[in-house]
């Protein structure tokens, strides 16, 4: 009928641990990107953009212009 005897300091310690470290996984998985990984998207993203605009036609499909205005130009 004995069962083992618990430390309730050490056992409150340990579930604190553990409550801190569900809390920083939850944070690396929301603000985990370090700024070198930040600055390598806004990169590759611009290159990718100046890539689509070097290919760019001009007076063809110009954005904000009527139908009509392509066909005069």
């Amino acid at each position: 009928m004995s069962g083992d005897v618990v430390n309730l300091r050490q056992f409150r310690k340990r579930q604190a641990r553990v409550e801190r470290e569900k809390q920083a996984e939850q944070n690396r998985m929301s603000f985990g990107r370090t700024k070198t990984e930040k600055s390598l998207t806004t990169a590759l993203n611009e290159k990718a953009s100046k890539t689509l605009d070097q290919g760019r036609l001009e007076g063809l499909a110009a954005p904000g212009r009527p139908i009509a205005d392509r066909d005069e130009a």
